[in-house]
């Protein structure tokens, strides 16, 4: 398959689970979609018995406070949607239709490689038509106290540079960079699994989260070691889920991004904040083709108004 043409998957593909925060059942299933669909959500099992259709986009982000939701909670969102669309950017998907029929996605085991290996198993093969990507132009960069994110131009490819500083001394400080491949994909980042504080459990209960979180779900992170009695499955796990969590909430720019990304004490906020920086001035960035790399209508493709971003903590 050549790279330079846009991808969907072969074949559908169902998975099931419950959502981390809410711990309501939901089932998906990811289905093909055809060249310049790009990534969408279909929410069915509404109330009202109408379908709700979602684009994966930055301006339909509505919450970023321990998840990235997409979509009007009041008409119809979508949850927790960060490793799915991870597992999507990691393999170079470009185009797929995820039905789903509850309010969030199913957290699985915490990590996208459930969803990695449901793709990997109906395959992966081209539309017919050119890939394009967003060619960052010019440096953009958003501070929230200490923590930072920004995008930088590169000649090619996609770079990620993303840095953990924890109080707690089991997590504590580390950072890992690299560049986005499939391979490297599959191999570093897909089966980071996400984390918490065991003295934050009560905290989040209250406010409505974490409902579905568990040890088969969670990596639990208590005062002095990992509750989880299998430990960590790297070393690093948790930079590289943040890393995992960045790739997710950056594939909402709607196509991939050819730049570098770093980030320092990020999350979702940071992340879906430096797309709207990146789209807030039409000299940032360029739409380019894989054939004839020529410029197109950034209104036309990115659907400007289409809503305004929410922002609160990050996990």
């Amino acid at each position: 398959m050549r790279t330079n043409q846009q991808t969907t998957l072969r074949a559908p593909t169902t998975l099931s689970g419950i959502g981390v925060h809410s711990g309501n059942p939901a089932e998906i299933t990811i289905h093909p979609a055809p060249a310049n669909h790009g990534i969408a959500f279909l929410r069915t099992g509404m109330p009202t018995g109408n379908d709700r259709f979602i684009k994966a986009h930055h301006a339909c982000v509505s919450a970023t406070e321990l998840c990235t939701v997409i979509g009007d909670v009041a008409t119809g969102a979508v949850a927790t949607v960060e490793h799915l669309m991870s597992a999507l950017y990691g393999l170079g998907i470009d185009n797929a239709l995820i039905e789903i029929d509850g309010p969030e996605m199913p957290i699985l085991d915490g990590s996208a490689l459930p969803f990695v290996r449901a793709i990997d198993a109906v395959g992966v093969g081209a539309c017919g038509a050119p890939r394009r990507w967003i060619k960052v132009i010019r440096p953009v960069r958003i501070e929230v106290g200490r923590a930072f994110a920004e995008l930088r131009p590169i000649d090619r490819g996609f770079r990620l540079d993303v840095e953990i500083d924890f109080e707690s001394p089991v997590i504590g400080r580390s950072r890992k960079a690299m560049d986005l491949t499939p391979a490297s994909y599959r191999r570093e980042i897909a089966g980071a699994r996400t984390f918490g504080m065991m003295k934050d459990v009560e905290r989040y209960w209250k406010a409505g989260f974490a409902l579905g979180a568990s040890l088969e779900n969670t990596v639990a992170v208590g005062e002095t070691a990992v509750v989880n009695p299998e430990g960590l499955r790297f070393a690093d796990e948790f930079v590289r889920h943040k890393l995992l969590d960045a790739v997710g909430d950056l594939a909402l720019a709607g196509l991939p991004i050819q730049g570098a990304y770093r980030s320092y004490c990020g999350g979702h906020r940071m992340n879906v904040g430096v797309l709207t920086a990146l789209f807030s001035d039409r000299a940032n960035y360029a739409v380019i083709e894989a054939q004839g790399g020529r410029r197109e209508s950034a209104l036309a493709e990115f659907g400007v108004g289409l809503g305004i971003a929410a922002f609160a903590g990050d996990l």
